[in-house]
């Protein structure tokens, strides 16, 4: 069954991989600072050392905490007498408000920030930039997943989705897309577009504590962290860190060291 459903997503993990980045080649948003091959290999290679982590400590418990707690009526959702479908939607809200949550707490906390900004090193943005992520941080969000998933009482399914939808968005909205104004407007009264994350990439800090959500666009609205454009136009937007400007600093082996480093 775990082998089932890692298979699974791995196999809509490769589909939204191949097809956001052909959409990104055809469309592209903006011009590269780096070629592709540069960041790729740190961003590919990241993502191997945190799927290794996740398999060989508890990839497998967030599915197999959400199938305990349902059966035995456990968290939030034990309480309520909902139709699996209902339960099923709601627990992906909650999990989607949930890593909206750790998100920011990863952001205003000084010991998290140090293994999160990791992820905003990068100096351009694709779709390889949706899992440049420290191996540790993968390895805190399972964690927090699973107590999440435990609190929520959440449904198995609504699980497997989030988990899907949470992988495909966050190759979306990291894609080096051009989505058209109109287009990318109405995609954000739902979905964080490429557009809308990308200015939480900024190297300005204001720019980079807004817009933290990952798929569901509206609770960066709820919470006022929302923001509709950059001070400066989307091409002219400087990402990364500002003390980290140099692909020298932010080699493989410098972004593993990174979070233990002031």
């Amino acid at each position: 069954m775990d082998n089932d459903i890692a298979n699974l997503r791995f196999i809509y993990f490769s589909v939204g991989l191949c097809l956001f980045a052909a959409l990104e080649a055809i469309f592209p948003r903006r011009e590269r600072s780096l070629p592709r091959s540069t960041r790729w290999f740190e961003n590919f290679t990241l993502i191997g050392f945190g799927w290794l982590i996740a398999k060989f400590t508890i990839g497998f418990a967030p599915i197999a905490t959400a199938a305990w707690v349902y059966q035995n009526k456990f968290g939030l959702l034990g309480l309520l007498d909902l139709s699996p479908v209902a339960a099923a939607v709601l627990s992906y809200i909650l999990l989607d408000l949930t890593i909206y949550t750790q998100h920011i707490i990863f952001h205003n906390t000084p010991i998290l920030w140090r293994i999160h900004r990791v992820h905003h090193t990068d100096l351009d943005l694709d779709v390889s930039s949706g899992f440049r992520f420290h191996p540790i941080e993968i390895f805190l969000s399972l964690i927090i997943k699973v107590f999440a998933i435990a609190a929520i009482g959440a449904n198995p399914l609504g699980v497997l989705a989030f988990e899907i939808i949470l992988n495909m968005g966050s190759l979306f909205n990291h894609a080096n897309i051009n989505i058209k104004g109109r287009v990318d407007r109405i995609l954000r009264l739902l979905l964080v577009t490429p557009d809308m994350h990308r200015i939480h990439h900024s190297i300005e800090v204001d720019e980079t504590n807004s817009n933290y959500g990952f798929t569901i666009s509206a609770w960066d609205r709820i919470f006022r962290t929302y923001r509709d454009s950059p001070r400066l136009s989307q091409q002219s937007l400087e990402l990364g860190i500002e003390s980290l400007r140099s692909h020298k600093q932010i080699t493989l082996i410098s972004l593993l060291a990174l979070p233990f480093k002031r």
